[in-house]
């Protein structure tokens, strides 16, 4: 009784902790692919996941990307100076840097539609909000499930570079895609979140020694 009582206490303190506001910490996530095409999915499995940590602070947001085959990028958001530094190393493009403009216009939503969903889903404590985006990318729409939640104070990238204004942090993304009759789901979930101090350092927009400007996001 006293160990499923100290559970109990456990329990609700997490989940009162993660309601709290939290604007500067650190976020980890996962990302995974399939298929329902066998030959596909052959492919995707030696892909593998891909591992990204965030870290925010105020109005700053810096995402690093490492998967085995693709490499790592390294995104920074700065939504006081409204511009996102991209970097990416890999064997296809080396190492490449953009600095682009984060402000969505209405060029950038016309593809984008946003509608909010009827479910909530708690996640690490958190409960988050539905919505429901379409979008089409190169001719194929892109249907994706997404889960936010308001408590978390750091910015998408991969929201950011749909243009979808969505208010929130999500820690559950479910993306279909739909090609010459092969479908693919990409699932990224949050599986840790720590309220820490992060340094400024962090969210610094000048690129890395060793990257080269670049004026396209084409394999990054």
């Amino acid at each position: 009784m006293k160990k499923l009582i100290f559970v109990l206490v456990l329990a609700l303190n997490v989940s009162v902790f993660a309601q709290e506001k939290v604007t500067e910490g650190v976020a980890k996530s996962k990302m995974t692919m399939s298929s329902d095409n066998e030959q596909v999915q052959a492919q995707l499995a030696m892909v593998g996941e891909t591992l990204t940590t965030t870290y925010f602070k105020g109005n700053n947001t810096r995402s690093e990307t490492f998967n085995l085959m693709t490499g790592s990028t390294i995104t920074i958001m700065d939504t006081a100076k409204k511009q996102m530094l991209i970097m990416a190393d890999n064997q296809m493009v080396g190492k490449k840097y953009m600095l682009k403009s984060i402000e969505s216009g209405e060029e950038d939503m016309k593809d984008v539609k946003v509608e909010k969903g009827d479910e909530t889903k708690t996640i690490l404590g958190y409960v988050c909000q539905e919505y429901n985006l379409t979008t089409t990318q190169e001719g194929t729409e892109i249907q994706i499930d997404i889960y936010v939640t308001d408590k978390i104070s750091a910015m998408s990238n991969q929201l950011t570079r749909l243009g979808a204004e969505i208010s929130g942090f999500p820690l559950y993304m479910e993306m279909n895609v739909s090609q010459m009759g092969m479908g693919m789901k990409i699932t990224s979930e949050v599986t840790e979140i720590k309220k820490e101090s992060v340094s400024d350092d962090k969210f610094d927009l000048t690129p890395l020694e060793g990257y080269e400007k670049t004026e396209s996001l084409q394999g990054m």
